[in-house]
This record gives structure tokens, sequence and C-alpha cells, in this order.
């Protein structure tokens, strides 16, 4: 299958950025290329894009699509240590990092990796395949209190603790090796509604879990703020509600907040800025993006830029 990946809000992402021809960029989700290709397109010789994805699947479609690019860095990684990739690439800072965070469309729609609830396929999920975590583990190994809190927080799902109960009594029989017969589980678990697939919220949790996605995200903020050239600028793209938290939170910090009282001549409470949210609100798809990407629809971007000197 060919990894193909729209790349969300292109020309928002583009201009977030504000890219700087011999600035240096990371796109922590390089996935397809889509917004890289965008990125070193507008960079000189003297620039350069460090380009970061867990994914060795795509990493090499990257590596292919980006081959005419001399100016480019390609790094098997997880964003999430972007402190310790520049620390050894001997680069002090960046004038720019986009995160396009979540699952590619590649990943869910290629059924081998187990992240769709569409078909059969092994329970897998795991977004780098080196890693020893998979959904298997996760399906299998964890308690049924464990099960029902990952569901609950990260799925969002109501219906948890029914789901987690049918998964412990399913495995006691034999384990659970599907995504088919996971979804079966769940079905059985779940009320008819309309509001998507029975599934969707499950496995957006299990998907979650295996791959880490949301405990180190607010760290992976603050770190990505500190890696940046005055001035510089961090564009993150979430897809739902508990990365957008994460991500909102860690730059309202950064940006820092007065704890005064109203009248004092100056600050005394030692509050100190690293820089400014430049989105009040986040960024959405426009009304045609959306139409022509239904995976585009849940997304939200939010912009920080670093304190100049």
């Amino acid at each position: 299958m060919e990894f193909e990946h729209k790349p969300v809000m292109l020309e928002e992402c583009i201009e977030g950025l504000n890219i700087k021809p011999n600035g240096i960029y990371i796109d922590g989700t390089i996935g397809g290329a889509g917004h890289s290709r965008e990125i070193v397109k507008r960079l000189n010789e003297n620039g350069m894009l460090i380009g970061i994805d867990k994914d060795e699947e795509a990493l090499s479609v990257s590596k292919e699509r980006l081959k005419d690019f001399a100016n480019v860095k390609f790094v098997h990684d997880n964003h999430d240590h972007i402190k310790e990739i520049l620390e050894e690439l001997n680069i002090p800072g960046v004038d720019g990092i986009l995160l396009d965070l979540g699952v590619s469309s590649y990943q869910l729609d290629e059924r081998n990796r187990g992240f769709s609830y569409m078909g059969e396929a092994s329970l897998d999920m795991r977004m780098d395949k080196t890693q020893k975590l998979d959904a298997k583990t996760v399906v299998n190994m964890y308690s049924e209190e464990e099960l029902a809190k990952i569901i609950f927080e990260y799925g969002e799902e109501k219906f948890s603790r029914r789901i987690a109960r049918n998964i412990v009594l399913a495995r006691n029989i034999k384990p659970i090796e599907t995504t088919k017969e996971l979804v079966e589980i769940i079905e059985k678990s779940v009320p008819q509604r309309g509001d998507g697939h029975p599934a969707k919220r499950t496995f957006q949790a299990i998907r979650i879990e295996v791959n880490d996605e949301i405990k180190p995200l607010y760290e992976c903020i603050k770190n990505s703020i500190d890696a940046l050239n005055p001035r510089g600028r961090l564009c993150v793209i979430t897809f739902h509600s508990l990365e957008d938290r994460a991500v909102k939170k860690a730059m309202q910090d950064s940006e820092g907040v007065c704890t005064c009282p109203p009248g004092l001549p100056y600050c005394m409470c030692g509050m100190v800025s690293l820089g400014k949210v430049i989105t009040k609100k986040p960024i959405l798809p426009k009304e045609k993006e959306q139409e022509g990407n239904s995976r585009s629809r849940s997304a939200k971007l939010r912009i920080f830029e670093k304190k100049g000197v």
C-alpha cells in the first residue's frame, strides 16, 4: 500500500512557522513528508530540515520523497526526545518546530498494523515496531481496572467498565488475538448510538496507551519551546481533546500568567514568560478541507512564538 497522508492545514502550518530561508526547522512527525516538502522548498542551501518519526516505514517513504533535497536530516526517534536529538546533532536551537500528532492515514488504512477497527488484523497498534509493548499485551495482560481506566480516560468512553469486564471474560476463555475479536467484544458491550463505530473510542484509547501519546506531551511542548531560537515558532496539530488540553496548558504556562494583585506598578510575583501564544483560539481546518479530508475535521492548530532578544 502506498504511504498516503494528506497534510492537515498545510497552508496554515507554513504560514504559522514563518519560515526563514536560512533557518533550521524540525518536523517532529514527518510521516509521508507532506508538510516537510513545503518547508524544505522554502529553505536555501544554508537552511536545514530535521525530520523525526518513530515509524521506520514513514521515514523510509519520506527519505524517498525528499531525496532531491540535500539539506534534510532524518532521525528515527520520538518527538518527545527533541531536546536529546538536538544535543546529539550539536544544534543549540532551531527556528521552528511542527508537530502533527496522532496516527496517520496510512497507519489507519494499513490493516496489518492493527490500528483500524475495520477488517481483521493482529492486535498491534505500534507506531514504532521496534518497541515491545503492543495492543495484544494491553488487551490480554492489563487488569480489568487498568483497562477500564485507560478506555475511560483516553477514549472518553462512558461504557469503559462494561467493555473492560467483557474483555477479561473473553480472554479467560482464550487470548484475544485480532482486531475483529476485540471489535466483537466491544459491540456486545456498547448499545447502538449515533456517534460513529462503537469500537472507535476503545481503539483510540488502546492506541494512545501503546504509543504513550499523552503522558509525555506536556513536557514535549515545554522542551520544544526551550529548543526554539528567539522569535522561533512551534506549531502543533492535535486531533482529540486530551492532546489539545495538554498542548494548550503547556503553551499557556510557557507564556506565563502574572498573579500579582491589580494596581501594583510592576510585577512582583516573579513570573517569567518564554514567549506568547499566537493562537488565543485554535485554528480549525477550512470547510473545504474538512469536506475533502474527513480526518481533518477534529484537527486543531495551536502556535507559540518564543520571546525575542
